[in-house]
């Protein structure tokens, strides 16, 4: 088990590492590249990596342009998400190597969406047309050894995109009412087209049952993100405006992530089995 921690922490890492470059290319629509300083300056070799770049001083370009902390929290985060998915399901009898794989890759996935939600308010149908193509190999490949098959896994797609669907047309009905009852300009809905998308996926990654599961979760993480926003901003003494777009792309993902590795603790926890 050792060996199989420290493997998985050098595939986080280096897992890490791409994800930090495709978080600086992909929503710029750049065909990605060799990582580089914001300034646009190629790294060395040695700091390819956000946590070598700090740990060797390799942080601030030529120019004196330095990395932020995003790029070895982003490598932490990836870490800790494959190893809390390698010890939660490693020797779990109905979960193959082959699924766990499938697992570990979602992991990556999850961390560069979240990243690119937080940075710029963005859902990347780059990032999900592909992450749901490997969904769907993951139910036609593991669904013995693990739910959901083929067919649940279309079904959990499909209530996920109807559902947020219906959330994002609300959304945007809402802002048009109150634009024309009050007379103002407000752009910003409650949930973008990228959060419907991102909810297809989660329904594709668990399921048709799961995906249930995943939004409750998920509406009650936003619920309590939004109430820890608030307070925030009144102990810091700013005035809260309604319209104020947060992302919440990272608690989809957050509810998706819970389904996957904890599905059963969540059952008996909501429902009793």
């Amino acid at each position: 088990m050792l060996i199989t921690s420290i493997l998985v922490m050098i595939i986080g890492l280096v897992t890490g590492g791409i994800v930090n470059a495709l978080a600086d290319d992909l929503p710029h629509y750049r065909r990605p590249g060799l990582p580089r300083y914001p300034d646009g300056t190629p790294r060395p070799i040695g700091a390819w990596l956000g946590i070598t770049a700090f740990l060797l001083n390799l942080r601030a370009s030529p120019s004196g342009v330095k990395l932020s902390w995003r790029y070895p929290l982003t490598e932490i985060a990836t870490i800790c998400a494959m190893l809390l998915t390698t010890i939660t399901k490693s020797g779990t009898p109905d979960v193959s190597s082959t699924q766990l794989v499938f697992w570990l890759v979602y992991m990556g996935i999850f961390v560069l969406i979240t990243v690119i939600d937080i940075e710029h308010k963005l859902i990347l149908f780059s990032v999900i047309i592909p992450s749901s193509i490997l969904a769907v190999l993951d139910a036609i490949i593991t669904p013995v050894q693990h739910e959901p098959n083929l067919q649940r896994a279309l079904l959990g797609g499909a209530v996920g995109f109807g559902t947020f669907f219906l959330l994002y047309v609300g959304g945007i009905l809402y802002v048009y009412v109150a634009n024309q009852l009050q007379g103002r300009n407000i752009t910003e809905v409650a949930f973008g087209y990228g959060d419907v998308m991102m909810a297809t996926l989660s329904g594709l990654m668990l399921g048709l049952e799961a995906i249930i599961f995943a939004m409750f979760i998920t509406i009650f993480l936003g619920a309590l993100g939004a109430l820890i926003y608030l307070v925030g901003q009144r102990l810091a003494g700013k005035r809260y405006n309604m319209f104020t777009a947060l992302p919440y792309g990272p608690y989809i993902v957050l509810g998706t992530a819970i389904m996957l590795l904890f599905s059963s603790q969540v059952r008996i926890l909501l429902v009793g089995y």
